[in-house]
């Protein structure tokens, strides 16, 4: 949902609300034209209200927009260069492991073998 709608919506069942409220009470006719004038005035201190938050809002993300264009590829390159130093620290210690494995895989097929002759 946008941000525009959800606002609006939010107006438009406030002034709903409003008017209802203004309509159903039992009034005589200055009181009703005082209650209007009043729900009106009320009503353009809350549009007032909503427009500038909307345009807090707006600008927050503008900022946020142009913070993230800024430092996501700083911190990508930073998380791409650690990957590639731990694969540099850990060749060392892999190649070592696989020289070890293929030790182990010489000594069982060894040990299969001098079962196999007794």
């Amino acid at each position: 949902m946008r941000i525009s709608t959800f606002f609006l919506g939010l107006v438009t069942g406030s002034v709903a609300a409003a008017v209802t409220v203004i309509y159903s009470t039992p009034q005589s006719g200055s009181e009703l034209r005082s209650s209007v004038k009043s729900a009106s005035t009320d009503m353009k201190g809350k549009f007032g209200e909503v427009k500038v938050k909307i345009a807090e809002l707006k600008e927050s993300i503008t900022h946020m927009t142009k913070e993230a264009k800024e430092n996501v590829p700083i911190a990508v390159e930073g998380i791409k260069d650690s990957i590639q130093h731990w694969q540099q620290s850990t060749e060392p210690i892999k190649e070592r492991m696989e020289k070890e494995i293929a030790a182990i895989q010489t000594a069982l097929e060894k040990l299969e073998k001098s079962i196999e002759v007794r």
